[in-house]
């Protein structure tokens, strides 16, 4: 299969690498199918919203390598690759995606945990006496 683009999403813990190819619209997400991967409607129409949006949901077909992170982070680093990718393709596309949030990096992470408390802000219970 000759790849189009490839390109890379990240999300917390979590790191997306996709390839595009010219295909029918299969999406594999580390070797299996995406409704496999990802059994919640919900993630699923996560990840093809910048497919959705510019209307080429069966135009390509994505291997995606995925590691890390968790199922929501996951889905919301793939949808970032992905938009990164169509944006490779055809700059045009950029604005629209742009306009939806989907080119935005989100740069929240994890907290680290501070040393004398049970995590990153809680405190251990005070006692007067």
């Amino acid at each position: 299969m000759e790849y189009i683009t490839n390109a890379l999403g990240r999300r917390k813990a979590a790191i997306a690498r996709v390839y595009v190819a010219e295909g029918s619209g299969n999406i594999t997400v580390n070797g299996r199918d995406l409704k496999v991967y990802f059994p919640s409607g919900i993630l699923q129409y996560v990840v093809k919203q910048p497919l959705a949006k510019l209307g080429v949901e069966g135009k390509y077909d994505i291997k995606v390598n995925l590691k890390g992170g968790g199922s929501t982070g996951q889905a919301e680093a793939l949808r970032l690759a992905i938009a990164r990718a169509l944006v490779k393709i055809d700059p045009e596309n950029k604005p629209v995606l742009k306009s939806e949030g989907f080119m935005t990096r989100d740069p929240r992470e994890v907290e680290r945990k501070k040393p004398g408390r049970p995590k990153a802000r809680k405190r251990f219970q005070f006692s007067k006496r």
